[in-house]
């Protein structure tokens, strides 16, 4: 039994801990498709004004910048089906013309007046507009644009564009769309147009010629303000409000907080998130592009830090990531938390059920340690109790066999012969009556009629049932009674059965010294209530220390008395204890090896008005 416990506490640990984890992963695999499709529908929204404008792989070898223009109006008046429009998304686009380094010019499409105006150049516009122009050499140098210049990405480039098809050639519609976070603004690089303003059925231009930039700038604010708090609500919203908190940050040279559903998240703490997404991440022409890698290979995506499907490549300023971040933690807490407490309520929950196992076991190792034990203690009293049986038995045999031998001819042998039989008949019908009387005491069957006694009484009661196996015997009783003892509420046969009981076991341990002694006296209790004691007192062998918490026990006879043949059934104390208990009492002992033991009756006193009321109580055990 205890190694199927330590297997079974084994395997539950195992078995928490293994839900535990299942916890996590149910709660990742719910989690990460809600993150991906709020990151697609984000992706829509910005990617709305690429549709319309129709800028592709070559775009402007037939356009001029009247078709963007009216594009862009058609678009921001809704009037362009099968396009989503939200143009209130759009703050400015601009044509940077860089085709001609010596003619630098940027350009505003209007939508309002339906113009091609030439503004003033942005403060905020000024290093993209610096790197565009450093990227406008060709058409494929200004499709990878994003990428942060140094020697070693211009001949990564360059080695690229010999060995594959540029990115430009994908079959992705969006393709050459790229996003610089700084602004924030989406930028294309468009083939020089300015040898064909007006020949649409012109051939594309060499990819090696220099190109012109649309560079369309996002109302940043409109973002804040609307599209994330709609998109938040859309994916995270349960029947008790949000279930996440949600935060979009910043990580460039300038970090900064985007959005936060609540104004106390993201704290200092970013361990603390439940799952961090790259909201623009890796191109897939990278070897960062892990998301597309995961996704080649079949595997599954770890849904606490991962980088989401790229559309627009950031522009890098410096040779580290620095993008915008999807940051997510539920409302209740963070989930390893959650996932962490309810691991441990189940292993506390398998710990009581384990805890109530073992303590089930113990109990039946001890109920079967007593049963063992009561069954010897019964064996031996059987065996006793035989022998007591046996020898009064024995003798009323012989006595009877000699009268009826005819060995009994005077008066005088008959009368003693009579003695004999009626002696050892009293024994046993004195040792019947003893188990009889710890019968009842067991099933609760005596009914005590209670009254008020006086303990004189008592003594009385108990000295004249004892008088024959005093005498007997050859013992002197020496009696020490405290003057006007109050009463005692009690059953009179009971009481002097419990201190006959004790005379009777002084008699029997007292060995060669014939004295015995009995005190009545009052002694005030803790409580303040009195009690009367009553004590029989021997000098006899005495009990060792190890004995005296098991004397009480039925069928109990220690080894001593076993191999010194005194007869016995070990059932007198233990009816003694039963009968004091009974009575509202308690029964107490105080041995010396060598000395002698003393056994002490507490009895309750009571007036005598309260004694006159309370005559009778049934069943009282």
């Amino acid at each position: 039994m205890a190694s199927l416990l330590i297997m079974v506490a084994v395997l539950q640990y195992r078995w928490t801990k293994e839900l535990s984890v299942a916890t996590e992963a149910r709660i990742g695999s719910t989690l990460q498709p809600l993150m991906l499709g709020w990151h697609l529908d984000f992706y829509s929204e910005l990617s709305a004004i690429c549709v319309a404008l129709q800028v592709g792989p070559d775009a402007g070898a037939r356009d001029n910048w009247n078709d963007y223009l009216h594009r862009y109006v058609d678009w921001s008046h809704e009037s362009v089906e099968n396009i989503y429009a939200n143009p209130d998304l759009i703050k400015n686009i601009y044509i940077w013309e860089t085709s001609d380094s010596a003619k630098l010019r940027l350009l505003r499409l209007d939508a309002n007046t339906a113009k091609v105006e030439i503004p003033s150049v942005p403060q905020d516009l000024q290093p993209l507009l610096a790197r565009l122009q450093a990227k406008s050499s060709s058409l494929s140098v200004g499709l990878r644009a994003w990428e942060f210049s140094n020697s070693s990405a211009d001949q990564r480039s360059s080695r690229h564009d010999r060995l594959s098809p540029p990115a430009s050639k994908r079959s992705d519609t969006m393709s050459g769309w790229q996003f610089d976070r700084n602004i924030p603004a989406i930028v294309h690089p468009i083939v020089d147009n300015g040898r064909f303003p007006l020949q649409h059925d012109a051939q594309p231009s060499n990819r090696q010629n220099p190109v012109n930039w649309i560079v369309v700038v996002l109302n940043l604010d409109y973002i804040q303000r609307k599209i994330l708090p709609d998109l938040t609500k859309r994916y995270f919203n349960g029947p008790e409000g949000l279930e996440y908190k949600l935060a979009v940050i910043d990580t460039g040279r300038t970090p900064g907080l985007i959005y936060s559903s609540d104004v106390a998240f993201p704290s200092s703490n970013h361990g603390a998130f439940d799952s961090r997404m790259n909201i623009f991440g890796p191109p897939p022409e990278s070897l960062e592009g892990h998301f597309w890698q995961t996704i080649k290979n079949g595997e599954s995506l770890e849904w606490r830090n991962f980088s989401a499907p790229v559309w627009f490549p950031v522009i890098q300023y410096a040779s580290h990531d620095e993008p915008w971040m999807l940051l997510l933690e539920h409302r209740t807490g963070p989930l390893e938390a959650i996932a962490t407490s309810i691991w441990r309520r189940n292993l506390m929950t398998g710990g009581v059920v384990l805890l109530l196992l073992t303590a089930g076991m113990a109990l039946i190792l001890f109920a079967s340690r007593r049963a063992q034990k009561l069954a010897k203690l019964q064996l031996d009293f059987v065996a006793s109790v035989s022998h007591e049986l046996l020898t009064p038995l024995a003798a009323i045999y012989c006595t009877g066999q000699n009268v009826m031998d005819g060995l009994v001819q005077t008066r005088t042998g008959a009368m003693t012969h009579g003695l004999i039989i009626t002696n050892q008949a009293r024994q046993i019908t004195d040792l019947v009556k003893q188990i009889l009387l710890f019968a009842s005491t067991e099933n609760a069957t005596n009914r005590y009629t209670l009254r008020p006694l006086q303990i004189s009484g008592i003594i009385q009661s108990v000295r004249n049932n004892i008088a024959v196996l005093i005498e007997g015997t050859g013992f002197n009783v020496e009696q020490r009674v405290q003057a006007d003892l109050p009463y005692v509420m009690g059953d009179l046969s009971a009481i002097s059965q419990c201190l006959q009981n004790l005379v009777s076991n002084a008699i029997k341990y007292s060995g060669r010294n014939r004295w015995i002694g009995i005190s009545a006296w009052v002694h005030e209790a803790k409580n303040h209530r009195k009690e009367v004691r009553i004590s029989v007192q021997d000098h006899g062998s005495g009990i060792s220390s190890s004995e005296l918490p098991h004397i009480f026990e039925p069928f109990y006879r220690s080894r001593e008395v076993v191999d010194a043949q005194i007869h016995g059934t070990g059932l007198g104390l233990a009816v003694a204890k039963r009968i004091a208990e009974a009575m509202g009492g308690k029964l107490s002992v105080a041995s010396n090896v060598g000395v002698g033991s003393t056994f002490t009756l507490h009895l309750p006193v009571t007036s005598r008005s309260d004694a006159e009321i309370a005559m009778f109580v049934p069943e009282s055990t």
